[in-house]
């Protein structure tokens, strides 16, 4: 996708015969941008990183109603009749729910102020909506509820061949909400929530909440206990 679809800082939708071309629409951003922060957990990689960040500002800059959450069609779009802003899930979740759900989650990751933002004038926009019917926007709801509660997220630094002992340790104390990354030493340029420097010469984890990071854990047993802690 980023290969053949990415062009001057615009997502395309079609690709043939060696052609891209056509605006891609919101569902295209939000969902690709959900699945590079899920690559970013399975295998860490500074180009995912810069490719999500750049989509994110694609959505603000090319989507963002003035009134919150995201149209389906870019602002340079051919002119429509009706332009939709729709949130409510289908058979596939909402693009709004998405974005609001992994700008949320991006900018825990990146500590910029400007995606969570985003993610929250969304929730306010579609929230009488949400209000009348629930049960019709449960992206949107577990967006929601990372605003009211942001997940955990766990910094591995050190070793590549020692971090995947640590990531099985983790399995120990499930949370689907919580995020992980595995940041090989010798990586730089990284946001500062993410560039921690490792205590030691093994593996040292963070757990971050919000903007508190806990101070370096250098033993598996260590960073089980803190995340057996309740948030408080």
């Amino acid at each position: 996708i980023r290969a053949t679809l990415w062009k001057d800082w615009h997502l395309l939708a079609t690709f043939k015969d060696g052609t891209a071309h056509l605006n891609a629409y919101l569902d295209d951003h939000a969902f690709t941008l959900a699945s590079l922060l899920e690559m970013l957990q399975t295998d860490f990689d500074q180009g995912d990183l810069r490719f999500a960040t750049a989509l994110a500002d694609a959505l603000l800059a090319r989507f963002e109603s003035s009134d919150g959450g995201f149209y389906f069609t870019s602002h340079d779009h051919e002119r429509l009749l009706l332009r939709p802003r729709s949130a409510h899930d289908d058979a596939t979740p909402s693009g709004n729910g998405v974005a609001a759900l992994s700008l949320q989650r991006l900018g825990h990751l990146t500590g910029q102020a400007r995606y969570l933002a985003a993610a929250e004038r969304t929730l306010r926009a579609f929230h009488r909506q949400i209000a009348a019917q629930p049960s019709a926007f449960c992206t949107l709801l577990m967006a929601q509820e990372e605003w009211l509660n942001p997940p955990a997220v766990v910094v591995l630094r050190g070793e590549r061949s020692r971090l995947p002992d640590w990531r099985r340790a983790l399995r120990q104390v499930p949370d689907p909400a919580r995020i992980e990354l595995s940041i090989p030493s010798g990586e730089c340029n990284l946001p500062a929530v993410l560039d921690k420097p490792s205590a030691t010469d093994d593996v040292n984890a963070w757990v971050c909440r919000g903007v508190t990071c806990s101070t370096p854990v250098s033993q598996v047993s260590g960073l089980l206990e803190v995340l057996r802690e309740p948030p408080g």
